[in-house]
C-alpha cells in the first residue's frame, strides 16, 4: 500500500512542486490538496491520509492551530510534517509542541522531501537542527523537568532517548547500542509511555525542555 499524503499550503506553486516530487515515487500517493489549515480536518476525515504536509503560516488557520485541530478531533490522526521557510521560526517549534511529527524546509531537495515523508510515515522522527534544539532548550520549564523525574527512565531507556534526540532511527540506535531493533522498539515504547508522549517528536521535545538533553 502506498503512503498517502495530503498537501496543505496557500501557495499553489509550492503545492505543485511537492506534488510533482512525491507523486513521482512508486510508494507515495498524493490524495488531496488544500490552500488553508481550515480545510484540513474535513479533508483528513474524508481522505484518511497517512501524512499531512502542511505550511506553518497560512492566512485563516495556521499550521499550529490546524495541527491541534487534527489531533483533537480525528480519532486516528495522520502524521503531520510542517513546511517552513526558516528553520528557527518559533511557529515551527509551536507546531512541534502542538503535536506535529517534524518539519521540512521549503528549500529542501526532492530526495529530502521524499525521505521526510517516508520517515514520519514509518513512525520515526525527523532530526532537529541546532536552531530548533536551541529553541527547545529556551522553552525549558519546571513542569517538563518534573515530568522527566517522574518518568524514572531506566539506564537503557535514557540511552535510547538521548539517541532519539540526536535524530537516530531505531536501526541506528540498535547498531549504536549493539542490541536488536525489536529491543529498541520496546525501549522507545516504554519511553513514550512513561513521558506521556504521543510520539518520538514529543519525547524529544520533553528531553530538551527538561534539560535531560542539552542542545549542541
Amino acid at each position: 500500500m502506498p503512503i498517502t499524503v495530503l498537501l496543505v499550503d496557500d501557495e499553489p506553486l509550492v503545492r505543485a512542486g511537492l506534488r510533482a516530487v512525491l507523486a513521482a515515487q512508486p510508494d507515495i500517493e498524493v490524495v488531496g490538496e488544500a490552500a488553508d489549515g481550515a480545510a484540513v480536518v474535513p479533508l483528513v476525515r474524508e481522505l484518511s491520509p497517512d501524512v499531512v504536509a502542511m505550511d506553518v503560516r497560512m492566512p485563516l488557520l495556521d499550521g499550529i492551530d490546524a495541527t491541534r485541530a487534527v489531533l483533537r478531533s480525528v480519532e486516528r490522526p495522520p502524521k503531520i510534517v510542517v513546511i517552513t521557510t526558516f528553520e528557527n521560526d518559533e511557529y515551527v517549534y509551536g507546531a512541534l509542541r502542538a503535536g506535529a511529527d517534524g518539519f521540512l524546509l521549503k528549500r529542501a531537495r526532492p530526495a529530502e522531501i521524499v525521505h521526510a515523508v517516508r520517515l514520519v510515515a514509518a513512525g520515526e522522527s525527523l532530526l532537529f537542527p541546532a536552531a530548533v534544539r536551541k529553541l527547545a532548550a529556551e522553552y525549558g520549564n519546571a513542569s517538563a523537568r518534573a515530568t522527566m523525574e517522574r518518568a524514572a527512565l531506566t539506564e537503557r531507556e535514557a540511552a535510547v532517548l538521548r539517541r532519539m534526540a540526536r535524530g537516530l532511527s531505531n536501526a541506528e540506535i540498535a547498531a549504536d547500542l549493539v542490541v536488536g531493533t525489536e529491543t529498541v522498539k520496546s525501549h522507545v515504547s516504554a519511553v513514550l509511555a512513561k513521558l506521556g508522549a504521543r510520539d518520538r517528536t514529543q519525547a524529544v521535545i520533553a528531553a530538551y525542555e527538561s534539560g535531560f538533553v542539552a542542545p549542541g
